[in-house]
């Protein structure tokens, strides 16, 4: 080995998940070298293969800096050493060099063995406390929280290709295309929406306005119904659409059902907020029978959780949204907590918001008819993103047609 060296290992499926492959190129790409010193390949499918390199760099800098890129991919120092930690100086301060996570299942070198990291979110830092390590925002920060700074002792764990059966996930791969059976991939969705909750897991939607313009609020209004989703993540506009839709058959003046203009329909919205603020609630609209269907509706009565998120350009906003930005955070982190499978419709800010809260072993299906909202999404870090380019209005009762054939 040269001066400049360090050998690191790999456990887990390296050939089929590109593991291997993945920490090659970065090597590469940086202009360092490896050699590989040993590597055993699995026999079997479900057998792991292990590899040990020697990564080597033109000075300690450059070959620092090959290593905290491919401790990213999963690679770990074969000496192992404890992580690093140093105290916040005050509120909502980081020490210099914090560690900033990535989705990926996280484990930290403590106290002579490897802890799990709780509350795995990418772009956070990571506090010990009493043997464990949880993920924490910049608002959660509290002085003299232990903070690991630096790169060592960490140790990620990538997600691993499906090794059994094939759900939509497997069928597409974290595409974002349009040019795809439309039909088809409606009837994988739906068949991985069915599976997940047959096998106890927890579904959340994120959804825009769109929703409703496009003529997709009866079929999400389902999708709740049917017990299929367990909450909703949202702003001020899918309410305020929805319940304009459900009370008065519009949205933003326009007849859904055959985009005529309604008479008056431009104070439509406008409305719509005044008649919840004479409810008092979204919940008190219900029990007082004046909201009747449509997605605010059904999570009333059946008991789902939703958290409707303000932002500067909201008329009214209704009551039930929460203005404080950091308030709604911690809402959306609640609703999102266990969540097994996301489905993103129509929405750029809320879904890269909602991605940057999930562990990477959380599926996420993001539908919706502009390419860059797809594509933007996955380039923020939510890399397993399931991309559908189509017409939600289209595509989404699709999906719960053929939910409904598997009841």
């Amino acid at each position: 080995m040269t001066k400049f060296s360090q050998e690191i290992e790999v456990h887990g499926h390296l050939i089929d998940s590109l593991i291997l492959t993945k920490i090659f190129d970065k090597i590469m790409d940086l202009q360092g070298e490896f050699q590989v010193l040993e590597i055993d390949i699995g026999k079997r499918k479900k057998d792991q293969s292990y590899a040990r390199l020697s990564v080597n760099g033109k000075n300690q800098k450059h070959l620092d800096e090959i290593l905290e890129t491919i401790y990213r991919e999963g690679a770990v120092s074969k000496i192992q050493k404890e992580i690093t930690l140093k105290k916040s100086p005050k509120n909502y301060v980081m020490p210099d060099n914090f560690y900033s996570t990535t989705n990926n299942h996280t484990q930290v070198f403590h106290n002579g063995k490897w802890i799990q990291v709780e509350n795995m979110m990418m772009d956070k830092c990571i506090v010990v406390e009493n043997n464990h390590a949880f993920c924490v925002p910049i608002r959660d920060i509290k002085k003299g929280d232990m903070i690991i700074v630096g790169e060592k002792g960490i140790k990620i764990t990538p997600p691993e290709r499906p090794r059994e059966g094939v759900n939509v996930f497997e069928f597409m791969g974290s595409s974002s295309s349009s040019e795809r059976p439309t039909q088809h991939i409606a009837k994988k969705v739906a068949e991985d929406i069915h599976n997940t909750k047959k096998n106890g897991g927890k579904i959340v939607i994120v959804g825009g306005p769109a929703i409703v313009h496009t003529g997709a609020d009866d079929a999400v209004s389902k999708l709740i119904k049917l017990g299929y989703i367990d909450g909703v993540l949202a702003g001020n506009a899918l309410a305020v659409h929805d319940i304009e839709y459900a009370t008065l058959g519009t949205s933003l003046g326009m007849n859904v059902h055959d985009a005529s203009l309604a008479h008056h329909g431009h104070r439509n919205h406008m409305d719509t907020i005044n008649a919840v603020f004479k409810a008092g609630s979204i919940e008190n609209m219900v029990k007082s029978k004046q909201l009747t269907k449509g997605i605010m509706y059904e999570c009333v009565k059946n008991k789902v959780p939703f958290v409707l998120a303000g932002s500067i350009r909201d008329d009214g906003p209704l009551p039930d949204v929460i203005t404080d930005v950091a308030k709604a955070q911690r809402e959306y982190k609640k609703v999102l907590k266990d969540a097994s499978m996301v489905i993103m419709i129509s929405t750029m800010l809320h879904s890269i918001a909602t991605g940057n809260m999930l562990p990477a072993n959380v599926k996420v299906i993001v539908v919706d008819i502009n390419q860059p909202t797809v594509t933007k999404l996955m380039d923020r870090g939510t890399w397993q993103a399931l991309g559908i380019v189509s017409d939600v209005g289209a595509f989404l009762p699709m999906v719960v047609q053929q939910i409904k054939k598997k009841r």
